[in-house]
């Protein structure tokens, strides 16, 4: 029997962080969405000078596009403190990583599956998928470590240290995002077609960590 498989048993410490990832992925996803299209600034400042004419207040543009542009400041605080939460989140990933079982490290299980060999084509098939699957990972935590050093640059732009690395961590920032969001949906496909097909049960093992099958 092919040992790469996906239905493996998971720590309480990897679940509890899993899902916590994912809930601080999908509020910055959001807030991003909600930043760039309703609250974006440029697409309220006619809604901010019509709300006031109403009112009968007669304001510039400039004036209705600083307010407007408050509100999508407030988004970006959001996104700021999200982003710190991820960056923490990050931290403890490694310090999980390195309090698991030799057995259950990621690095471990990539380099176990490039060393397995077997004479049935199908185990051999599965350990190659399980170990593309396993390095997509790697490369994952590789972008999303960058992503997240490039938001702390940004951040934390009142130091003058990193004022000649700003515009570099905004231009690597923004490109990074693409890539994230290519592996998350990925991901996604990946697991639903998994749980629906060869490895049934890949969900709920995530949320209960028993091994199935």
């Amino acid at each position: 029997m092919n040992p790469h498989s996906f239905l493996e048993p998971h720590s309480r410490a990897i679940r509890l962080w899993h899902w916590t990832f994912v809930l601080f992925v999908s509020a910055t996803i959001g807030i991003v969405i909600l930043a760039s299209t309703l609250l974006r600034t440029g697409n309220n400042v006619p809604l901010v000078e019509h709300q006031l004419a109403e009112k009968g207040v007669s304001i510039s543009e400039d004036q209705a596009r600083s307010v407007a542009h408050s509100f999508n400041d407030e988004l970006w605080d959001v996104h700021r403190w999200l982003g710190y939460g991820l960056s923490l989140l990050l931290v403890f990933r490694w310090f999980i990583e390195r309090a698991q079982p030799r057995a259950e490290r990621l690095n471990y299980k990539v380099r176990r599956a490039a060393g397995f060999r077997s004479v049935i084509p199908i185990e051999q098939d599965q350990s190659r998928h399980y170990l593309v699957v396993k390095s997509i990972y790697l490369v994952f935590y590789g972008v999303f470590v960058a992503m997240a050093l490039s938001g702390l640059v940004q951040a934390f732009d009142d130091v003058p240290r990193l004022d000649e690395y700003q515009d570099t961590a905004k231009q690597l920032h923004s490109f990074l995002q693409w890539p994230i969001y290519f592996f998350i949906f990925i991901h996604l496909v990946g697991v639903i077609r998994a749980d629906l097909g060869y490895h049934k049960g890949i969900v709920s093992g995530m949320i209960h960590g028993q091994k199935l099958g």
